[in-house]
Parts: C-alpha cells; sequence; structure tokens
C-alpha cells in the first residue's frame, strides 16, 4: 500500500487548527474539483486523496488515533490507520458535504450527491455525513491560490450578493482573476449643425483607453441622441467581454440663435 501523510496532502502542519485544515482543504477542494478538470483524470484521484486527509483530520477523535500511530510508527501511520478504518468509517460525521455544496452554490458547479457518487459510487450514500445546517456566508478562500486568468467558460457567472462577494475574496486575497465584462463608456460630443444635418466621419479620442477613433455620425442626428459603438467601452477581464462606447450627441447653436436666446432672456 503506498504510503501517504495526511498532512502534508493538505499541506498543514501537525499542530494547525481545526479551522487552519479546512482552510487549506477548501482551497484544495476548489483547486482539483472535477468540474474544473474535466480533462485531467488524475486530478479527480487527487481529489479523493485531499478528501479522505480532511475527514481524518478534521476529526478530533481520528486525528488522536492518527496522530498517535503517526508518532509510533512514522510513515506506515497511513497503512495502519487504514487497516482499522474502512472508507465508510473515514467519511462518517464528516462535513465533506458542506464545502462541496457552498462550492455549487457559488460557482454552479455539480451537487455534493453527483460528485460522491462519480467518486465512490452509490455505496457512498451509506457514508454517515453531518446534516445540512447553516452554510458560511460563501465559499472563502484564505490561502494563496495561483495566481492568473482562467477561460470564462470554467466559472458561470457570479450573481447576487453571494456571487460578488465571493468574486470580491478570490480576486482580492487569492489573487485569482476571474472572467468578468467591461465597463461601458459614457461620453460627450459637439457637432455644428451642419454636421449633425449632414453627418460623416468624425475623429474622437476615447480618454481612458488612450485610443483614436474616426466615428461615422448618421445624417439628421438629433441633439441628445446617443451613437453606440460596440465593444469599444473597458476592457473585460480574463476574457470577459468589453463594454461599449455612448457618444451622446451636443448640437453647438449658431450665433444668430445665441443672440435671439439673448435677447429672450433679457426682455423677461
Amino acid at each position: 500500500m503506498t504510503q501517504k501523510d495526511y498532512y502534508q496532502i493538505l499541506s498543514v502542519n501537525k499542530n494547525a487548527a481545526s479551522k487552519e485544515i479546512k482552510e487549506a482543504y477548501r482551497k484544495l477542494a476548489f483547486k482539483y474539483h472535477p468540474d474544473r478538470n474535466k480533462e485531467n483524470g488524475e486530478a479527480a484521484e487527487t481529489m479523493k486523496i485531499v478528501n479522505e486527509a480532511y475527514a481524518v483530520l478534521s476529526s478530533p477523535e481520528k486525528r488522536r488515533e492518527y496522530d498517535a500511530l503517526r508518532q509510533q510508527f512514522g510513515s506506515d501511520a497511513y497503512s495502519r490507520f487504514r487497516n482499522n478504518y474502512s472508507q465508510q468509517d473515514i467519511f462518517s460525521g464528516s462535513d465533506i458535504n458542506h464545502v462541496f455544496e457552498e462550492m455549487a452554490k457559488a460557482f454552479g458547479f455539480r451537487s455534493f450527491d453527483d460528485i460522491f457518487t462519480e467518486f465512490y459510487g452509490k455505496e457512498y450514500r451509506r457514508f454517515e455525513f453531518k446534516r445540512p445546517g447553516m452554510f458560511a456566508g460563501g465559499f472563502v478562500f484564505t490561502g494563496p491560490l495561483r495566481r492568473g486568468k482562467y477561460d470564462q467558460s470554467q466559472f458561470p457567472p457570479l450573481t447576487g450578493k453571494l456571487g460578488k462577494l465571493s468574486r470580491y475574496v478570490i480576486e482580492k486575497v487569492g489573487g485569482v482573476e476571474l472572467p468578468g465584462n467591461g465597463a461601458d463608456i459614457n461620453d460627450v460630443i459637439r457637432l455644428s449643425p451642419l454636421q449633425a444635418q449632414e453627418g460623416g466621419p468624425y475623429a474622437y479620442f476615447i480618454k481612458k483607453k488612450s485610443k483614436k477613433l474616426v466615428v461615422k455620425i448618421p445624417p439628421g442626428v438629433r441633439d441628445g441622441q446617443r451613437i453606440r459603438l460596440a465593444g469599444m467601452g473597458e476592457d473585460g477581464k480574463g476574457g470577459g467581454t468589453p463594454g461599449d462606447l455612448y457618444l451622446k450627441v451636443q448640437i453647438k447653436k449658431s450665433l444668430i440663435q445665441r443672440i435671439k436666446e439673448t435677447i429672450s432672456d433679457l426682455s423677461k
């Protein structure tokens, strides 16, 4: 039997508090979740090893017995522990189901039932997990994740309050850039009456992007009308769609119009 060390699997030390163990497990469960590793068959096997390590170390009773075996037999502790505990025994009383449901809610992954049926077959239903109770307010990462960008197809949209909270924590704490659509840009262009009547090319500079554009003004454009330039807004993040550019038209008043309005104001 291949020797394993549960502490090394979760990358925690032997004195790690229960909270630290759970945080380490959450990070690894997200990293190796099968819905994020559909083309990587090894990830599923790693996920099962991580599940077992967490189920043991998150249980005070099982952890004490494993620690005693580890102190007495060193690297043989794993095989001796598994001789005493069946897979059903290991997962009994675990809250792994809570963690998987948190991920399902936050990221649209498959349910805990689907994942564990895939991993362990229908026999897993005999395992006695903790009953669903009050879940955390979101799937929280407190350790460093791999920094970088991910394909948008890996992440369903994170919407609502829970989605926004999850996105904030992952990006700010984990350093992971999730896909996000770019914001729209709104600006004003001022046209002469002749430009508005005849239309044609108009030179425009996007300050936020330091980019020059030639905008085609439609003939007969009206004052207050908006011209939309799709995809010319702020860039999206992590493969997200760029925003749009909206240019609100203001038509300059002729000298005669300004004189008439001044006279009208003075006569009031």
